[in-house]
């Protein structure tokens, strides 16, 4: 049985990981990098290790480290969180080499579904729909256009290793073409090490929806239900919600199915999702797999009621699954927000910086992933995700008005955030009906941006107390200052108290 894990990995999901490793009795240990001697993971761990500088390349992306890491601290497994080496088919090797436990699937299964190529004839194979496209990689110019000229335009052009959006390119109209496919190539060539490319017919108007996979080392296999992923900004997630408003229940099951079939296909073990994406017309192809522990998770254990983390470490052990697909139950509402260090009116440029000042959100429902605290300094090195935000509720509109709430008690100074544009997606009416699609953030974007009054009623009430405290104080200064204009405010914060609902 596993005693000790090592998480090569840091930030938010570092820390995560550890929360459930402390509640099963798992003795962590953290690694870092030069700059994140301070981190929140560092501290949270029962021990930890410096693995090198800053760079990633350098230090969380450098295999020999993180294994001589684990045998020096005696650690028999590795949970890789997401990112970094979590979907890396020669980590998973090296730790079977060293006798260390990878907590993930076989280096097999890794590496047949971070090939996009790969991937779509496996699953194929076992009768998953994927879209129209081309079987292997294409390398050659001419045989792209003569394809593309066989399916029509539009179609999506792709990078077969890698994802995230890099070597991705939408192409419309007939002179885009060849620009499109250099400039797709060239692109992976360069995230990736791999210039491959394969042609799909674009979907227009298309949902992103993905099944959470649970599979243990004897052949069981189980969904955990859909996340509904479609806001997204250039083809990065930015809110999930489960269930998903699209899904009918007839279209659940048949996808759930599709998804176990696909997972099944590669032989896969461990947590997993498998990514969908789906027509107005309700048509789903397979899209890809994520061989690993996603960011939205925490939206399916608080739906399903069961700690994903917790389950990696069961199968790692070689222990059975112990969940029944026909008793598993899709219970409330819930929403995720991915709060990032960065400002949305500069292009969402990065913001790196000293936090001066956090309040976190706190109430019935609320769930905080974080891992910054007063006087940390987000590095520049690394993703600039500061927090996942979290609620549940009984309903999706209640699920809403909750994150609202949440969001507008989410006061970081020091650095810019994407709070107040994750602010305006709860506001927006296409979001509020369920009436998007991967276009939602394009579509909307005049509404998002938007800058609100900063008399709106949420700040209002903020400012409002505010100003009470310091009259307070200033009444204890002069006792004989009149009541007028502190009247005056109290009667204005409870009309909009009573207007909020707060």
């Amino acid at each position: 049985m596993i005693e000790k894990i090592l998480v090569a990995n840091r930030g938010e999901i570092a820390v995560r990981i550890m929360r459930s490793c402390r509640e099963v009795g798992i003795h962590c240990v953290a690694v870092f990098s030069e700059v994140d001697r301070k981190a929140m993971h560092v501290r949270y761990a029962d021990e930890a290790i410096c693995i090198g500088p800053a760079p990633s390349n350098e230090s969380y992306l450098d295999i020999d480290k993180i294994i001589d890491a684990a045998k020096s601290t005696g650690a028999d497994a590795i949970h890789p969180g997401y990112g970094f080496l979590s979907e890396n088919a020669m980590f998973a090797e090296r730790c079977a080499k060293e006798g260390i436990i990878f907590i993930g699937p076989s280096a097999e299964a890794i590496r047949i579904m971070g090939d996009k190529i790969s991937a779509r004839q496996a699953v194929s194979k076992n009768k998953v729909p994927v879209v129209p496209g081309t079987d292997g990689p294409i390398t050659d110019e001419d045989e792209a256009l003569n394809f593309i000229h066989q399916i029509g335009l539009p179609v999506m052009i792709k990078a077969s290793a890698g994802g995230g959006g890099k070597g991705m390119r939408l192409v419309k109209v007939e002179n885009e073409i060849k620009s499109a496919i250099r400039a797709a190539r060239s692109e992976a060539k360069s995230a990736f090490g791999n210039d491959a490319i394969f042609i799909e017919k674009y979907i227009d108007s298309p949902h992103h929806i993905e099944f959470q996979i649970l599979a243990d080392q004897f052949g069981n296999t189980i969904h955990l239900f859909e996340r509904e992923c479609s806001v997204q900004r250039r083809h990065q997630k930015v809110v999930e919600e489960t269930p998903s408003p699209l899904m009918t229940p007839e279209l659940r099951k048949e996808m759930g199915k599709m998804a176990v079939q696909a997972a099944k296909s590669v032989n896969y073990y461990g947590a997993g999702t498998i990514e969908f994406i789906v027509d107005d017309n309700l048509n789903y192809y397979f899209l890809e797999m994520n061989t690993r522990l996603q960011v939205e998770h925490p939206i399916t254990e608080r739906v399903v009621g069961i700690d994903l983390v917790k389950q990696q470490i069961n199968i790692a052990n070689g222990e059975k699954l112990e969940l029944d697909q026909e008793e598993l139950r899709q219970n409330g509402h819930a929403i995720e927000c991915r709060i990032y260090a960065e400002d949305p009116d500069n292009n969402f440029m990065p913001s790196p910086g000293l936090i001066q000042h956090i309040t976190e959100p706190l109430g019935l429902g609320v769930r905080h992933d974080g891992y910054v605290y007063e006087g940390y300094e987000i590095p520049i090195y690394y993703d600039p995700l500061i927090s996942k935000l979290i609620v549940w509720a009984g309903t999706r509109d209640e699920a809403i008005n909750r994150m609202r709430r949440a969001l507008y008690s989410y006061k970081i100074t020091g650095v810019k955030t994407s709070i107040r544009f994750l602010k305006r997606i709860m506001e927006c009416p296409d979001f509020r009906h369920g009436n998007y699609n991967t276009h939602f953030i394009e579509k909307n974007l005049e509404f998002l941006m938007k800058k609100q009054d900063c008399t709106s009623d949420c700040e209002d009430v903020a400012i409002m107390t505010i100003l009470i405290d310091y009259l307070d104080k200033l009444e204890q200064a002069q006792p004989t200052r009149p009541e007028g204009q502190r009247g005056n405010l109290w009667k204005e914060y409870g009309r909009r108290r009573s207007l909020l609902r707060l």
